[in-house]
């Protein structure tokens, strides 16, 4: 983590990236686990503590959010989905099927992250041309 005003974006950036990761070892974990008796789905949090974060910030423009953003509130959390909840005998609640479709919509998010990342760096290679 470079701890610098220029990098604020890039430092955001980092940390979903790093919940991105986690996430799709957790739905690979998931998918491993599909046939499990009892085993129960884990996912991870990251948007929502982001969004709580910009929410209640007391500045207006969101390049100040990001600049004021605490970074320590930005970790992503692990946590088990409907743990009450099963809908087969064996007490498993991974549907494999919308397993698939997570992995490849965190697999995107992954994707726009770097990208991204790129286009921050890009940006401050123009600048300093």
């Amino acid at each position: 983590m470079i701890y610098t005003d220029v990098y604020d974006y890039i430092n955001v950036l980092d940390r979903a990236a790093d919940a991105s990761y986690l996430r799709n070892q957790m739905i690979s974990n998931n998918i491993a686990n599909a046939d499990t008796p009892r085993y129960k789905r884990q996912d991870v949090a990251f948007a929502a503590n982001l969004e709580e974060a910009l929410k209640h910030s007391r500045y207006k423009s969101l390049d100040e959010k990001v600049s004021n953003l605490r970074m320590s509130r930005l970790n992503p959390t692990v946590y088990t989905d409907a743990s009450n909840f099963s809908y087969r005998l064996d007490g498993n609640n991974v549907d494999i099927e919308t397993e698939n479709v997570e992995l490849a919509k965190n697999n995107l998010m992954y994707t726009g992250i770097t990208q991204s990342v790129t286009a921050e760096f890009n940006n401050l290679k123009a600048v300093m041309q």
